[in-house]
């Protein structure tokens, strides 16, 4: 656990993986591993188009291919189902929107990195006395770097992500206003680039934010 805590420490950037076809989860995490990314989170789906069964087989399809070289995890966990399913397929760290001391626990119980997210001073403070190893805020956009500097005055025993409209343009804001890595979606995982088979295109933007945290 200690290692996957040093290595989003280090590395910064988790890569948000969401809705993506299976066919194309191993040609992409390959072009955002040439891009220099070493952590990426597949998300569970709330609307339940997608089974959670089906969320950990991309999880271990990514796991057994690319668990030597990157650590891989899962999103949008809401339930200690998930957490069990995430383990099982390999993954390393686990991320909500929301903070459930059930799924904190029973995230550390399997050895897991938590990282829940809150936003408000009280709910961020409750999910770090629940066993949080970082605090995603979460949606940050709305608020930005001022709002994280703010929190993290009287709040700076606790290790923030920042998560929601980030891009290469303000990581160095939040990154001054005191967070420790980040959350990025569709800005590196671009849906156009996907959809025509661009890897290339999407290495390239991989590097582009790597170079901005490096």
């Amino acid at each position: 656990m200690n290692k996957v805590i040093s290595a989003i420490e280090k590395e910064k950037i988790i890569v948000i993986v969401r809705s993506v076809e299976k066919e194309k989860l191993l040609p992409l995490c390959r072009a955002m591993y040439e891009g220099g990314i070493r952590l990426l989170e597949v998300t569970f789906d709330s609307s339940g188009k997608v089974s959670d069964e089906q969320t950990a087989d991309n999880i271990k399809l990514l796991c057994d291919e690319f668990g030597k070289d990157m650590y891989i995890g899962a999103g949008t966990v809401l339930t200690k189902k998930q957490v069990e399913l995430t383990h099982k397929s390999g993954g390393s760290f686990i991320i909500s929107p929301n903070t459930n001391a059930r799924v904190i626990r029973k995230t550390h119980e399997l050895n897991m990195v938590s990282m829940p997210g809150a936003l408000t001073p009280s709910e961020i403070e409750f999910a770090y006395e629940s066993g949080a190893d970082f605090v995603k805020m979460f949606p940050i956009s709305n608020l930005g770097p001022s709002y994280v500097k703010a929190v993290k005055a009287p709040l700076s025993h606790i290790k923030f992500t920042a998560v929601g409209g980030i891009d290469e343009n303000n990581m160095g804001e939040y990154l001054k206003a005191g967070v420790s890595g980040f959350g990025i979606g569709t800005n590196i995982v671009n849906k156009e680039l996907l959809e025509a088979n661009d890897y290339k295109g999407i290495t390239e933007l991989a590097k582009k934010y790597v170079s901005v945290v490096k």
